[in-house]
């Protein structure tokens, strides 16, 4: 089977999507394709975000594929699954433009592993992949239609109804392969991901060393996909990153959703001539650790501390064991061999407004940076989603962002100032057929 891979044109216009909006390697794709090729497939990447596509563009590329399979994403990689658009309206446009390219349509991301059924109704593509997709994508180009439910982890349409055939899938990531990208992705990826310390000098990255976390915050949208903490093989990671390095990568970001202390790991990115940044909880660090962190070669660290109490923190299921004052001492520890280091904070109301000012001046005073609370959104596939209205049914994307945009009167620095409600952003149902 002939598969077209599909990252849509993002734009975030009326979004309360508060990630970054450059282009990044899709991971999950970059896998995908590995795997489907070793299964005796073809893949080809179609990256209209990175490449700059009109969806007229996008059409005429894909159609001239004539592929058997078209996938789309509903988030722009597996960077942001965790704190994805909540429409689907970008999606919906692609796969509108594509309306007249024969050939079955698959959707993988976040709303298909969270809400499968309304991710089918709402995009009318022929399945949706639950969870992480590169395995299941091969399993769908492997089996004839009439075989599909064999397969776990898809949700398809059955006679004008949808069909859910098991729960979300976590892939071995002891088997995914070192990846590969073409010569010219990486030549026009110019973003160095959360990089502030200097300006871009030759291409960037994002890479992945581990996949889940073993915490379970209240915030965090990973229960459907990325949740179990798995490493990948130190050998495969390091074959992945020096051919990156050959292609003339100098910065590399680490998606991993917890970056945790690897003595080995870091040792042998001591060795290379890269510059990288992480996500992690500097709880988990020792000075010496922070120390090599830096020797490694680490620019930035973007730190989760979310609140400046132990009831907030306690609040948000974040089993910190440390005080605020100790947390602030590690990063302004960190700060003296990684040039930029940020302590993510999330808007609470255990959080006095005044003692919020305070550890952000006294982190500043420090070179550490930290964020103006941001407004927590209550992704569905979060424990916070959960606890406040149970399982995400239908209409929990609706549901979700009503009551955030009905709570909230003043957002982020790193948000719209006034978004938009679903039913503004996204298209009407399609048909299935």
């Amino acid at each position: 089977m002939r598969l077209a891979l599909i990252n849509p044109p993002w734009s975030f216009d009326g979004s309360i999507y508060f990630g970054c909006r450059e282009p990044h390697l899709p991971l999950e794709y970059g896998y995908a394709r590995a795997l489907l090729e070793a299964a005796g497939h073809e893949a080809v990447i179609v990256d209209a975000q990175a490449r700059a596509l009109s969806n007229g563009a996008l059409r005429d590329e894909v159609a001239a594929l004539r592929p058997d399979a078209l996938v789309v994403t509903t988030a722009p990689s597996y960077l942001f699954w965790r704190c994805a658009p909540p429409e689907l309206r970008v999606p919906q446009e692609t796969l509108r433009a594509l309306r007249d390219v024969p050939g079955l349509r698959f959707a993988v991301g976040p709303h298909a592993s969270t809400t499968p059924a309304a991710t089918l109704r709402k995009l009318g593509v022929d399945a949706v992949v639950m969870g992480e997709c590169e395995e299941v994508l091969v399993a769908l180009a492997s089996l004839p239609r009439a075989r599909w439910g064999e397969i776990a982890s898809i949700a398809t349409v059955d006679g004008g109804e949808p069909r859910v055939q098991g729960g979300p899938h976590a892939s071995d990531v002891r088997r995914l392969p070192a990846l590969r990208w073409d010569d010219a992705a990486v030549a026009r990826h110019a973003h160095h991901h959360h990089r502030f310390d200097a300006a871009p000098v030759g291409p960037g990255a994002e890479i992945e060393a581990s996949r889940g976390c073993p915490y379970h915050c209240t915030f965090c949208a990973k229960d459907n996909f990325r949740d179990r903490y798995r490493k990948r093989p130190l050998p495969v990671i390091l074959d992945e990153l020096d051919g990156l390095l050959a292609q003339g990568v100098r910065y590399v970001y680490f998606v991993d959703e917890i970056f945790l202390p690897d003595r080995p790991l870091l040792e042998a990115l001591a060795t290379r001539e890269v510059a990288f940044g992480v996500q992690m909880r500097v709880d988990n660090w020792s000075r010496e650790m922070l120390d090599l962190l830096g020797e490694a070669g680490c620019v930035s660290i973007e730190a989760g501390v979310e609140s400046v109490t132990r009831e907030g923190r306690s609040l948000l299921a974040k089993q910190c064991r440390l005080s605020t004052a100790e947390l602030g001492e590690l990063l302004i520890h960190a700060k003296r061999s990684v040039p930029f280091v940020q302590a993510n904070l999330i808007r609470s109301q255990a959080d006095d407004p005044a003692d919020v000012a305070a550890f952000r001046e006294r982190l500043r005073e420090h070179g550490v940076w930290a964020n103006e609370p941001v407004p927590m959104f209550p992704y569905p596939g979060s424990p916070e989603y959960t606890m406040r209205w149970g399982k995400p049914d239908d209409q929990a994307w609706e549901r979700s962002l009503a009551h955030y945009l009905g709570q909230f009167d003043h957002f982020s620095d790193l948000q719209e100032s006034r978004p938009l409600p679903l039913a503004e952003l996204e298209a009407a149902t399609p048909d299935h057929g």
